[in-house]
């Protein structure tokens, strides 16, 4: 895509763009999880979770620490603060647009008083 953030990876959307990931990522938001926690509050098995884990550790939006013979994974915030940035561009777009709409619909009401 042109005119990205030099910051925003792309890799991130396409993962989060799986409806399993998208729905760890909103688990892992409340806080860190080991797999089994997450393949158990999903209703997937634990391979399974495992491999969307890895997935999400590859494109950089979750941390996995070892803990004894668990691994427990927690998100990092750098890659939604880039995509925030990134979004934050079309938000001003759509004020603007917004912005010129209620304008116009103004004007519809005001000609509508005045005939």
């Amino acid at each position: 895509m042109s005119g990205n953030s030099p910051d925003m990876d792309m890799s991130m959307l396409s993962a989060l763009a799986e409806p399993n990931r998208k729905r760890i990522v909103e688990l892992l938001r409340d806080g860190p999880l080991t797999v089994g926690e997450i393949a158990d509050r999903l209703e997937i098995r634990q391979p399974q979770a495992s491999k969307h884990l890895k997935v999400l550790s590859e494109s950089g939006i979750v941390d996995v620490q070892a803990e004894a013979n668990r691994r427990i994974y927690k998100l990092r915030p750098a890659p939604f603060q880039a995509l925030d940035s990134w979004l934050q561009s079309f938000r001003r777009i759509m004020e603007e647009r917004f912005d010129k709409l209620d304008d116009y619909l103004r004007e519809l009401q005001n000609k509508e008083k005045n005939q």
